[in-house]
């Protein structure tokens, strides 16, 4: 069975649509599904009645929490073997699934959707270039477009990845990194008609907070000493150096130190590139016994 799950806040002119193109879409393919609706806060709840069916099932929250929560939320009562992220603003097509679903049976572990003709805003658009070019070059990303919301993959692959926060943009990734096989196909992105993007400025400053933390957790959850011991080895080596040359100053040339903010940078940089190594080494220590407690 399919689960498709769809968070969604103030779309209350897209849902009933939304819902109307998949089951016409599902009943043609004669597919096995159930639509998990995740309300994030939004006046919807006046009309949730117009929105339950047999197959459809509605879940709010009390106040808006984010994407992220909306998603853990449909997966806690998702019950289908296959998953379905979908956006609930009428731009992710539910007439590409048959395309998703075909890689499936072909074999893929996740199947990402790719917007090759996009109609976003010009924000949204230049948002996405350089996102990309960023995971191509630091992640080795193999996706096209990881943020396009639209992608359906096997249940058994949110055992190994815990989705909290806005981690689920990286979600892909984490399971391309593992192993599993990963496909694209390209989706329709089709214009909104009703209701306002929820894409802002302030989505740019978070993105990076985000790209960040994926960095880290990728590159170096399991050897964090390689990412501190490096910035702190860094630091330790300019503030031992800028100490050694007012040293030979002190010594050979009898220059006073005193007036020189210098050494207390050289005192600086060493100080807290020895906090950096340390907080490498126990985060070393954390791993080590996390592993063994397994």
């Amino acid at each position: 069975m399919i689960s498709i799950i769809i968070p969604f806040f103030n779309e209350e002119k897209n849902i009933p649509l939304l819902l109307e193109q998949i089951n016409g879409v599902c009943e043609k393919e004669k597919y096995e599904y159930e639509v998990i609706l995740v309300d994030d806060g939004s006046e919807l709840k006046a009309e949730s009645t117009r929105l339950k069916a047999h197959n459809v099932r509605l879940f709010q929250h009390r106040k808006r929490l984010g994407k992220g929560e909306a998603l853990r939320t449909g997966i806690k009562y998702a019950e289908g073997e296959v998953f379905v992220f979908m956006d609930g603003d009428l731009q992710d097509d539910p007439a590409d699934l048959p395309k998703f679903m075909q890689k499936i049976n072909e074999g893929a572990d996740l199947v990402n959707g790719v917007r090759s003709k996009r109609v976003d805003n010009p924000l949204v658009k230049l948002y996405s270039f350089f996102a990309n070019i960023v995971l191509n070059k630091l992640f080795h990303s193999p996706f096209t477009d990881i943020n396009c919301g639209f992608k359906m993959f096997k249940r058994e692959l949110l055992d190994e990845y815990p989705l909290y926060g806005n981690n689920f943009r990286f979600f892909p990734l984490s399971v391309f990194y593992r192993g599993y096989r990963v496909e694209e196909v390209d989706v329709h992105n089709r214009k909104r008609v009703h209701g306002i993007s929820k894409f802002g400025p302030a989505k740019l400053f978070t993105g990076l907070l985000d790209m960040t933390t994926a960095y880290f957790v990728f590159l170096f959850a399991d050897r964090p000493l390689h990412f501190f011991g490096a910035i702190g080895s860094a630091l330790f080596v300019v503030g031992f150096i800028i100490s050694f040359y007012l040293a030979v100053e002190r010594i050979f040339f009898n220059v006073l130190l005193y007036r020189r903010p210098l050494l207390q940078l050289g005192i600086v940089l060493i100080i807290v590139g020895i906090q950096i190594i340390m907080t490498g080494l126990i985060g070393e220590l954390i791993v080590y016994f996390n592993k063994n407690r397994k």
